[in-house]
């Protein structure tokens, strides 16, 4: 179940598999809570990567005079 080198693009489509099989009501118990536990260990992997890349922006920010800036991330949609 962990499979910690899978890719954040990797791990959104196995994320998105296991929420259409819940969805569908016809998974067994047991398997549901099986599912739902790789679903948390996925969610979990996704959020550190996220971490990670926001670190790393605001590693690469820089001022006017060339000076590193740390600024919070603005969504502007």
């Amino acid at each position: 179940m962990n499979q910690p080198n899978k890719s954040f693009e990797e791990s959104m489509v196995r994320l998105e598999q296991i929420v259409r099989a819940m969805e569908r009501g016809d998974v067994p118990l047991e398997e549901s809570l099986k599912l739902f536990q790789e679903g948390t260990e996925l969610v979990r992997g996704c959020q550190k990567l996220l971490d990670e890349a926001q670190l790393q922006v605001k590693k690469i920010m820089t001022s006017q005079d060339g000076s590193p800036v740390e600024e919070d991330f603005q969504d502007e949609l």
